[in-house]
């Protein structure tokens, strides 16, 4: 293709292990420090600088200098997306880094897919409400039905502010340890917010790992459930 975008540059600066890495890590929708990506990259400080400059470059992370600090996080959902698609495809295709063990099994249950909920228990939420008619037709970006609406206004989400952003108000994201779709967008995002707000779920440090407690996984059900 000689004319459109050159994807060639993006898909080389996401390919160097360490920068994907990086990546990885602020998929948990946190704000990271050089020292702490380094460390999640497991190169030197000084090597961590130079993959975030050319990170930063492409336009797929962005810097904040805050007290001694600079913080990195991911441009936007749009980065998010693509790395999250590109996980979906590495595990179909069995490039897996590490064995299945007792952390995977908190990942497959629910954890941040940039800033909305991922795993199984995301996924059966998609599900449900996918046949309750909470959803229209589902292209990769679709929208609420007004029983949706009317639903997640009851169960205190704003949907009247979340639909004068820029961002499309619900969007298909394949789950990569499911293999079956959970909910980003607008309202993915404040629904992982809202979980966490209620005390119903906590993050697991710097992590993706999203912990419910027994009582809270109850009460985020009974929430979404009709």
């Amino acid at each position: 293709m000689k004319e459109g975008p050159d994807i060639a540059q993006v898909a080389a600066c996401l390919g160097e292990p360490a920068r994907a890495n990086m990546l990885l890590a602020l998929m948990s929708g946190m704000a990271l420090t050089a020292g702490e990506l380094s460390r999640e990259a497991g190169v030197t400080p000084a090597t961590a600088s130079g993959h975030l400059a050319k990170l930063e470059a492409s336009g797929l992370v962005v810097g904040e200098k805050q007290g001694r600090h600079r913080f990195y996080r991911l441009a936007d959902p749009d980065v998010a997306h693509a790395v999250e698609a590109l996980v979906t495809v590495s595990a179909r295709l069995g490039h897996m880094r590490t064995r299945p063990g007792p952390k995977d099994g908190a990942m497959r249950r629910a954890r941040s897919c940039y800033d909305h909920l991922a795993g199984s228990l995301a996924v059966d939420l998609f599900e449900h409400w996918r046949t309750n008619g909470v959803f229209g037709s589902l292209p990769e970006t679709f929208e609420l039905t007004r029983r949706g609406q009317e639903l997640l206004s009851e169960r205190g989400i704003d949907v009247t502010a979340l639909t004068k952003s820029r961002r499309p108000l619900c969007r298909r994201c394949i789950d990569w340890s499911e293999r079956r779709h959970h909910l980003g967008g607008g309202v993915g995002a404040a629904i992982l917010s809202l979980a966490l707000n209620k005390g119903w779920a906590n993050r697991k440090d710097s992590s993706r790992v999203v912990i419910f407690t027994p009582g809270g996984e109850k009460r985020f059900v009974a929430w979404y459930s009709l």
